[in-house]
This record gives structure tokens, sequence and C-alpha cells, in this order.
């Protein structure tokens, strides 16, 4: 198939075109996106679909803190509505929120009569499969309350053994990935401690350190694409 790249990382076909997993970033940071759609990309491709990356086109580059959530979510819904109204619309099968707190999943979710997955949605379901103890760890101290009402808002909080916080803040370490690394890797460490068997590595831009973690932990390590992907899966291929 001929192929074309978008600014964002996105793929649009021209011949023999295929569906499409539309994966938007709530944040205006497009190398996020591009990391983020590249992981979709190794799980949803050889299953017969394309991955199209959006950036948000306003808002926070970062989301860190409950407002900046509650403003992304916004910007979600009208990047989604701007690419489905748009020639390419139609070939969309699904749509993936990438930010942990899943903002305007909901809202796209009945709006649209494709399935609409959140990565924190996907994340905690996978997380608590058969009634497993899971935790959180991440570099975003500000959101762990929303983090607790998303577990909650998926039924899963008798199994929630809480979220693990590095110490630095989310901009110091997103500019160190060795940092960010070791310190998240001590978070895990904390959450195992706490007694949780999987341990979700929130935040769409730690996905590269999560997987990395994934490769070295003792804790089944959740990450959030791959979670959002076989989610999608699930729903498109019963």
């Amino acid at each position: 198939m001929d192929t074309k790249e978008t600014s964002d990382g996105g793929r649009q076909g021209s011949a023999s075109r295929r569906q499409a997993v539309l994966l938007i970033n709530p944040n205006t940071n497009k190398a996020t996106t591009a990391l983020m759609t590249g992981l979709a990309r190794e799980v949803l491709e050889p299953r017969g679909f394309d991955v199209v990356g959006l950036t948000a086109a306003a808002g926070p580059a970062m989301i860190v803190d409950p407002e900046a959530l509650a403003e992304s979510a916004v910007h979600v819904q009208l990047a989604a509505q701007h690419y489905l109204s748009g020639p390419d619309g139609g070939e969309i099968a699904a749509v993936i929120v990438a930010a942990i707190g899943d903002p305007g999943r909901a809202e796209l979710e009945k709006a649209l009569e494709v399935p609409v997955v959140g990565i924190g949605q996907a994340s905690v379901l996978a997380a608590a499969d058969d009634g497993r103890r899971f935790g959180m760890a991440t570099s975003t101290p500000l959101l762990a309350e929303a983090l607790g009402k998303l577990v909650a808002s998926h039924g899963k909080s008798d199994v929630f053994t809480g979220v693990r916080l590095t110490p630095s803040e989310p901009l110091v370490l997103a500019a160190d990935p060795e940092r960010q690394f070791q310190e998240l890797a001590s978070a895990v460490q904390e959450s195992v401690d706490d007694g949780a068997l999987a341990v979700i590595i929130a935040g769409g831009p730690l996905s590269e350190t999560a997987r990395r973690l994934a490769q070295v932990s003792s804790a089944r390590i959740i990450e959030p694409i791959p979670s959002a992907c076989a989610r999608v899966l699930e729903l498109l291929e019963p």
C-alpha cells in the first residue's frame, strides 16, 4: 500500500485503503504523539489496522494537574471531530484517547458509533484482570486523586493499592530519560511492597520507560498504549 506520513506521525493510505485506529494525544507535544503512534502500530498494523496519530491543537504541552486534564478534554473532542468530518474520517474503526486520565473519552464514546478506548481505562482493566491487586507509578503527583477516581469509575478500587510517585517533577524527568527510568523503577518497587502484583506506568509520555521497566521488573508492568490497543482489538475482533 502506498502511504504518506502525517505531520503527527499518522499514516494515510491511497490505494487499497485499510481501516485505521485514530490515536489522539491530548497534549500538544508532537514528539509524544509520534512515540505513542509508533507503539500502537507495532500492535495494530500486524492485525490489519493502520494508525493515525493526532496531536491536540491547543492546550497544555504536558498534562500535570487536574486543570490541564479538564482543559484537554475539549481539545480531544475537537481533534476527533475535525478529523472524522474530513475525507478520511469514514475509514476510522476506533479511537484511542492517549492520556492516562482519559480526557474526553466518555463524551466521544457517546457521540461516536465506533469504539472509543482510553489508555487509562484499558490499563485499569488489564491490571485488575482476574481480581489481581495493582498499583500505579507516575511522575504527576497532582493527578493522584484523579487517577484514584479513574480506578473507582471502573469498579476496581477494591484491588487498587494506590499511586506511588517519583520524587522529581514531571518536566524534570521528561528531560532526563535515565533519571525517569530510575525513579519510576523505585516507585514500581514501592507498589510491589504495597502488595501490588501489577503496576500501571501511568502516563502516555512515560511509554518508552514503561517498555524498559517491563523488561526488568519483577511485577507485571502494564503499558498504557499496548493495553489500549489490546482493548481495541477485543472490541473489534470479538
